[in-house]
């Protein structure tokens, strides 16, 4: 067992035994799950390129998700603005490029940086976005567009403003506009630096047009000096919530919590709404519900033991507000009702010492022992209840898996470190996983898991309360199954959707 030796302690190299299990209904002439049923569109990218900074702008029953297109190998110019629109978050209608950069390499626009798009009281759009020149001085600075149709948009060159002497001239971007009743005028956040530390700045206006400094609104409180890339401020069932994206070193989306717009915002214990992998989240309502869009990120050479690269796939939490007023990831409602076909899911191989009684598993709680299921390829939700955990050392969800169905892709749920752990590797005790996200597990007895899976993505949910994702690519066309070490764990109500 080759791979087991790096991954097991001392003790757990005795062999696996596996017991032989038939597959049933009409899954035996499938290969892979399900794959006879249409998969839904869980994390789009579009075929010209990666999915980076999500912009979503809600309006008349629709999601206008506007992002940065990044098309890796394009000429001169790079992350024109293109558009995704969606009323499910399971389909969605690629619009393309609606915003170009230039294609004069002298133009402040020769390459296009995150904004936001707002309606005005008659009812045209505006679209302000950072307009990016590696040879200018300053290299960033707000541009403006209009629209009638959010597809075709007219720049307006002239509403173009820079940074003050008294902010960065080069890290001036992601600006974030909104109206405010209260006072009767839109405000602009824009990212920028100031006394050596990121912060979060004001400007107002009363047309669209030019634009007052009113100072910094929001100071980095992380104790580091970084950028706080991406913000969004919204006034959801009572609070304001402000959210933006540490530029370094985690390179993970928080926010903050006040019942003032103007502060002062609080941190709340767990300010984060996923891990590594899920950056430059932006907050959006639809008047009801509260969502978080984001990006995971596409690895180094597309390879799953390499490190994150920049933009990929587009991926939404849905978030509700808990009593303390804090915000929690939970799996999107539209997306479970659009999933509701459940597929057979029997195992092809099982050790032996598991017990099975129906969709549930009990393991002995003897060394390493795994339940595979047939390959996925295509687009899943997986549900499954955790109890009897306490005592466990480790368990969870294996990918590509090897003859002893040892995962060299492995979500797992850490109950001794509480925290629940992407590692893109089979060496679960001599590495470090590549993502990781804090929770408690001590606070039930009891657990539930969902975990939405497609295009080499992957997102995990726990109890309505934490959420992980991870890029896997090896997660699609190969076996997979849950597995536990040295655990008495049990995995009940086990099913998969398409």
């Amino acid at each position: 067992m080759k791979r087991k030796l790096v991954l097991l302690i001392s003790g757990l190299l005795c062999a696996l035994c596996f017991s032989g299990c038939s597959q049933k209904n009409n899954d035996e002439s499938e290969t892979y799950l399900g794959e006879n049923i249409e998969d839904v569109q869980l994390f789009p990218a579009s075929d010209a390129g990666y999915v980076g900074d999500p912009m979503p702008f809600y309006d008349d029953g629709v999601f206008h998700v506007f992002y940065l297109l990044d098309q890796r190998g394009s000429d001169t110019g790079y992350h024109p603005w293109a558009l995704y629109d969606t009323e499910n978050f399971y389909q969605y209608e690629d619009q393309g490029i609606v915003i170009p950069y230039s294609d004069d390499i002298e133009a402040q626009d020769i390459a296009l940086g995150t904004g936001s798009v707002i309606r005005d009281k008659d009812g045209l759009y505006h679209a302000f976005y950072t307009g990016h020149n590696d040879t200018y001085t300053p290299k960033e600075a707000v541009m403006h567009a209009t629209s009638e149709d959010l597809i075709n948009w007219e720049k307006i060159p002239e509403d173009t403003f820079t940074a003050g002497d008294h902010y960065s001239q080069n890290d001036f971007r992601d600006p974030y506009v909104l109206w405010v009743e209260e006072e009767n005028r839109y405000w602009m956040l824009v990212v920028t630096r100031s006394n050596n530390t990121g912060v979060i700045v004001k400007y107002t206006s009363e047309d669209l047009k030019t634009w007052k400094d009113e100072g910094v609104f929001f100071e980095n409180d992380l104790g580091t000096d970084s950028n706080m890339e991406c913000p969004s401020l919204l006034f959801y069932e009572g609070k304001w919530y402000l959210a933006f994206s540490d530029q370094w070193p985690d390179r993970v989306v928080h926010y903050r919590i006040s019942e003032d717009i103007n502060g002062p915002f609080q941190t709340p214990q767990q300010d984060t709404v996923d891990s590594d992998g899920f950056y430059a989240g932006r907050l959006e309502s639809d008047g009801e519900n509260l969502y978080v869009f984001g990006w995971n990120a596409t690895k180094v050479d597309h390879s799953d033991s390499e490190d994150y690269d920049w933009a990929g796939n587009l991926v939404v939490h849905q978030l509700v507000q808990k009593d303390d007023g804090s915000l929690a990831p939970v799996i999107n409602d539209s997306v479970k009702k659009g999933m509701d076909h459940e597929l057979s899911l029997e195992p092809v191989r099982m050790t032996e010492t598991i017990e099975k009684h129906k969709n549930n598993y009990t393991l002995s709680g003897e060394n390493y022992e795994a339940v595979e299921f047939k390959n996925m390829l295509g687009s899943y939700l997986f549900e499954a209840t955790v109890t009897n955990f306490k005592d466990s050392e480790k368990f969870g969800i294996a990918f590509q898996t090897d003859e002893d169905a040892v995962g060299g892709l492995n979500i797992v749920f850490d109950v001794a470190n509480n925290k629940l752990a992407f590692y893109n590797t089979d060496a679960l005790y001599a590495q470090d996983p590549q993502s990781e996200i804090a929770f408690d597990y001590a606070k039930a007895d009891q657990f539930d898991i969902s975990m939405m899976i497609s295009d080499g993505v992957a997102s995990v949910y726990i109890n309505g309360e934490c959420a992980m994702t991870a890029r896997m690519y090896g997660s699609q066309g190969t076996t997979w199954g849950i597995f536990g070490i040295n655990s008495n764990v049990q995995f009940e109500n086990v099913k998969i959707y398409k």
